[in-house]
């Protein structure tokens, strides 16, 4: 019993570490990376807590309530993206079709040649907008085959470096912009999109690089990126979605600044997690693949589509115009404060030597 006691004191311990240090706020990839799992934390922190009670006094209290403390920490988190939640994006009401537009993102996984079947599920659920990322120029000619006639208007940028990306729409497009925002490897596509109606929205789509140590050491400037856009969603706040693999969670400390910084809505909160990343371990999921939206927007419909050999799930948003009940959504703000941290961190990744 006492080498079952150290031994789950040494889990529980683990635990409560690995949600503390989440909280530092520091750009190190590895402390950042703590932000991810923070459902399957409050899973392990669960049945740590059960286990405990097996224990005698007074291990039994010490582990159980440490082990209470995580789950309570991480749920503080993870209870807006559930549906115990208030949704942020109101429900689209019936009607008014030509003012809806359906947008399905799927990062391929560059090495992925299962394009049939992406193609497939592109045709059952007909988006009237396709973002693909991680998509080379064997994506290209895969899609172009398959797409540019029913999506006549098109972005490409075929890239062997995993940021290659391209749009094609059914919808015109208008006022397109490829940028470098942050580092010059690294694209992003900036574009007007006009609804059926006639009525224009902004689309942005992002895949800033991920923290990791074969990519960067540092969130530096995937935190950048997100909030360099986010303020030019402050500056000019017309209609308009951001979508892509952001490669952060729904409820990271950066992606919960952009939304307070932009005011933009995150349509998942409220109904659920929709974890798209990683398709082959169910264990190890989380939210990478992001649609926000500004409060001109409710929701029809979201959905996870199924896997075709990459490792994320492709995700889809049926999104309606709605001005008129932008008052029924409730902004995120940022304060003065926030607002001075992401300039001072949009600064440094522009001033810093841009790292891989």
């Amino acid at each position: 019993m006492a080498l079952y006691a150290f031994a789950l004191g040494v889990v529980v311990a683990l635990l409560l570490a690995t949600t503390l240090v989440a909280k530092l706020p520091l750009r190190w990839w590895w402390i950042r990376a703590c932000e991810f799992p923070r459902l399957q934390l409050a899973t392990a922190a669960l049945v740590a807590a059960l286990a405990s009670l097996a224990l005698e006094p007074p291990w039994r209290w010490w582990l159980f309530g440490t082990s209470l403390l995580v789950v309570l920490l991480q749920a503080r988190f993870i209870l807006p993206w559930t549906r115990l939640w208030r949704v942020q994006v109101n429900d689209a009401e019936p009607g008014q079709s030509e003012r809806c537009l359906t947008l399905l993102i799927a990062n391929v996984l560059t090495s992925n040649r299962q394009s049939e079947r992406l193609i497939e599920i592109i045709s059952r659920n007909d988006p009237d907008l396709i973002l693909t990322l991680e998509s080379d120029r064997w994506w290209q000619e895969q899609l172009d085959q398959a797409l540019d006639e029913t999506w006549p208007h098109s972005v490409k940028i075929p890239l062997d470096n995993l940021y290659g990306m391209h749009l094609y729409s059914r919808l015109p497009l208008h006022d397109t912009r490829i940028e470098w925002l942050i580092q010059d490897d690294i694209p992003s596509i900036h574009t007007g999109v006009r609804l059926k109606s006639g009525d224009t929205l902004t689309l942005h789509a992002l895949h800033p690089r991920p923290p990791a140590p074969n990519e960067s050491e540092e969130t530096l400037w995937r935190d950048a990126e997100l909030l360099l856009i986010g303020n030019e969603i402050h500056r000019n706040p017309v209609p308009t979605i951001v979508a892509g693999d952001l490669n952060d969670v729904a409820w990271s400390r950066t992606t919960r600044l952009f939304c307070r910084i932009s005011g933009m809505l995150d349509p998942r909160q409220g109904r659920g997690m929709y974890s798209t990343f990683h398709a082959d371990y169910p264990l190890l999921r989380w939210p990478l693949d992001h649609i926000f939206v500004t409060e001109h927007f409710t929701l029809k419909a979201l959905k996870r589509l199924p896997g075709f050999g990459s490792d994320h799930f492709p995700i889809l948003a049926a999104l309606c115009f709605r001005p008129a009940r932008s008052d029924e959504h409730d902004n995120p703000e940022a304060g003065s404060a926030e607002r001075e941290w992401a300039r001072e961190t949009i600064h440094e990744a522009h001033d810093r030597d841009q790292e891989s």
